[in-house]
């Protein structure tokens, strides 16, 4: 190649080799036959040291962490090695975070089955007719925790909503770089860090304030108890969702004339619609299961109680404390609530998902 003013220039491109652009890799198998490797030495040194079948996958996963970066290093190089290093670790921490979730869902799985039956999911803890076979029979059912966990959780969600998504509107629409706003977003984080149980006796202390009855218990207090530690993550999750909708879209509303607050309606909240669901949804999973401020605000009874306002409930977490610290045939029933309860969760999060996914924004062109 020639170019003016600068001579010749004739790199030779026939004597450079492929290989320089190139180094040698170890093969896709490589991570698999170390762990293999590492298995079955760790195991080896468990038969002549006598370790437990824990120690097994620990001093596996060490060797493996050892071994696999420095194969790396001597066939690979350096930049590959710290990459297969970064990705043991990596790997490891997860299984580490699975360990005791997959312990916990197994344990619950296998206690909670047996005691899951139409008998314990339509009777209270009452004697009671059995609606398949007509006969009076003794109690051993959740329905009456069932029907007030559901309740109580409706009461916050119709308290928190609308409070969370009226704050966040404001935070992002109107209160914009303004004290009032820091001062809001504070306490809303503050709001966030408070004791589920706080919660709890505030709901007790405003009621008996208001009635003049200390002892005063029922439905609708859990439901505002609940609905202090929703509040915040509703706010929260509402306001980054709005941040995250584009100003171009609220400036061509006002360039047509269109009001601030129907463009909020309008175009702002339609926008965001999947990402706040998901927030409330996930906000619901959250206190679906606290225990103390429901068995402080709401109590026990052993019977359906469909009124929010008058008389105590039973909810799902409060009936597995008191259950699980009953007899031995009691904790059958508690496994089996807690089963219910884990289900309820992981429905509540597959629901948020698939909302997010449905009402996602599209950005492609």
């Amino acid at each position: 190649m020639t170019t003016q003013g600068y001579g010749t220039i004739e790199p030779e491109l026939d004597e450079l080799s492929i290989s320089s652009f190139s180094h040698v890799r170890l093969p896709r198998f490589a991570p698999l036959l170390v762990l293999l490797g590492a298995l079955a030495l760790s195991g080896l040194l468990a038969l002549l040291l006598g370790w437990g079948p824990v120690a097994i996958p620990v001093v596996a996963v060490i060797l493996t962490i050892i071994a696999l970066p420095l194969w790396s290093a001597v066939v690979e190089n350096r930049r590959a090695a710290v990459d297969r290093l970064v990705t043991c670790l990596v790997w490891t921490a997860l299984a580490i975070t699975l360990v005791p979730l997959v312990w916990v869902l197994e344990k619950t799985i296998a206690e909670g089955i047996p005691a899951i039956s139409w008998h314990f999911l339509t009777n209270d803890m009452r004697q009671g007719l059995d609606p398949v076979t007509f006969k009076m029979v003794a109690g051993g059912g959740l329905k009456h925790a069932l029907l007030g966990t559901l309740l109580v959780t409706l009461g916050a969600v119709v308290i928190s909503v609308p409070i969370g998504l009226m704050t966040a509107i404001y935070l992002v629409e109107y209160a914009r770089g303004s004290w009032i706003g820091r001062t809001i977003t504070i306490l809303v984080d503050v709001m966030t860090g408070i004791p589920s149980i706080v919660a709890g006796l505030f709901a007790v202390a405003l009621f008996s304030t208001i009635t003049g009855n200390p002892g005063i218990r029922f439905g609708l207090m859990g439901s505002i108890a609940l609905s202090l530690l929703m509040i915040p993550t509703v706010v929260r999750g509402a306001e980054e969702m709005m941040r995250l909708v584009p100003s171009d879209l609220r400036e061509a509303a006002y360039a047509l004339g269109v009001p601030k607050w129907r463009t909020i309606l309008k175009v702002v909240l339609p926008t965001a619609f999947g990402g706040i669901v998901t927030g409330v949804v996930l906000a619901i999973s959250r206190v679906v299961g606290e225990t103390a401020p429901l068995l402080v605000a709401v109590g026990t009874v052993d019977y359906v109680n469909g009124n929010l306002f008058s008389g105590r409930m039973m909810t799902l977490p409060v009936y597995i404390m008191q259950e699980y610290n009953g007899t031995v045939d009691d904790r059958k029933f508690a496994w089996g609530a807690a089963l219910i309860l884990i289900a309820i969760v992981m429905i509540l999060n597959l629901v948020a998902r698939i909302i997010g996914k449905i009402f996602a924004p599209q950005t492609g062109r």
